[in-house]
């Protein structure tokens, strides 16, 4: 849909994705842009690929996120396209307890082995790095945001970790960092209007420690359940919240993996909401609304299988410890 108000010579700009959380606001402010109009992918300048970094849609068409991209890229070397702004995700990183605080564009991709979305966008990475590098009047934006979430547009995956996180109710709680979607759009038009080259972190300054993502989900300190017990509580909590979370998501709430923004806020890019009004706004709503009749009926289910786990591990350590004592 070109913009009317945009000049003979604005840049043309094809978005895929645009059915997405963020796509409505990255048109907006194409819309917005006197040089810059969006349109279909026959003849652009830019394009934009934004699917790769929506989870959730791929999820529930069953797509896979590389064959998008593959897509994705023979598109824009049909329409003679010389840039592409890549929304991937800084879970490519991966979490873990040696990673350091924060991550940097130049640290290596090392995400969870168990979580195959993240995998997959680090291909996706490398796919657009060697379209890049198959011509050289070509140039890509690879940008990585962190947690990205706002009021009603909060993505199921962004929901589960921002639920998952500050649970462990201990000093390893890892730091969490939330970015508003209006933020993340900003940089994308960033990324087109300057044709960035290179990888870029998106995140607002900072992040919230531990105990205050706690603090702000209204959590109570409880006692520390036994591992196995925690476990079984763990995955009953992911798979009722939002419906079936991946594999290997889990390790990103419990490892750091915040990132700097200095590169892109170098490039005149600049967040305007903190980590906390982005998380407070995108979690409005809480889980248990958005839980169906039969959900809740599973999930009652589920909690009397957990009391009776509860029970059991319990009445063990007990019998456990009775006996020694007799020894």
């Amino acid at each position: 849909m070109p913009a009317t108000a945009a000049s003979p010579a604005a840049t043309r700009v094809h978005v895929v994705g645009a059915e997405g959380v963020l796509g409505p606001r990255v048109l907006a402010d194409l819309e917005a842009h006197p040089d810059l109009s969006s349109g279909s992918a026959t003849a652009a300048d830019v394009v934009v690929h934004l699917a790769a970094g929506d989870h959730d849609a791929r999820a529930e068409r069953r797509e896979s996120v590389t064959e998008g991209a593959a897509a994705m890229l023979d598109d824009a070397s049909a329409a003679g396209a010389t840039h592409v702004v890549l929304v991937s995700s800084a879970m490519v990183y991966g979490a873990w307890p040696n990673n350091p605080v924060p991550l940097t564009e130049d640290a290596v991709l090392r995400p969870d082995v168990e979580f195959v979305y993240a995998r997959q966008l680090a291909t996706v990475e490398a796919m657009v790095d060697r379209w890049r590098r198959a011509d050289a009047r070509r140039s890509v934006t690879v940008l990585r945001p962190a947690i990205a979430m706002a009021a009603g547009g909060t993505s199921a995956l962004a929901g589960a970790l921002a639920a998952g996180l500050g649970q462990r109710y201990g000093e390893d709680d890892p730091g969490a960092q939330f970015l508003h979607l209006d933020d993340l759009a900003s940089a994308v038009m960033v990324a087109v209007g300057e044709r960035l080259d290179g990888v870029f972190n998106v995140a607002p300054d900072g992040w919230v420690a531990g105990e205050r993502v706690r603090a702000l989900t209204g959590r109570r300190v409880r006692v520390q359940l036994p591992e196995r017990v925690a476990e079984v509580v763990a995955n009953l909590r992911w798979r009722f919240q939002r419906g079936p979370i991946p594999p290997g998501l889990r390790s990103y709430t419990r490892a750091p993996w915040m990132v700097a923004n200095d590169r892109l806020k170098s490039h005149g890019w600049s967040p305007t909401v903190t980590n906390e009004q982005a998380y407070v706004e995108g979690t409005e709503a809480r889980w248990w609304t958005m839980i169906t009749p039969k959900r809740r009926q599973e999930l009652s289910l589920a909690a009397m299988a957990v009391g009776s786990v509860t029970v059991a591990v319990v009445a063990v350590t007990v019998v456990r410890w009775w006996r020694r004592c007799r020894r």
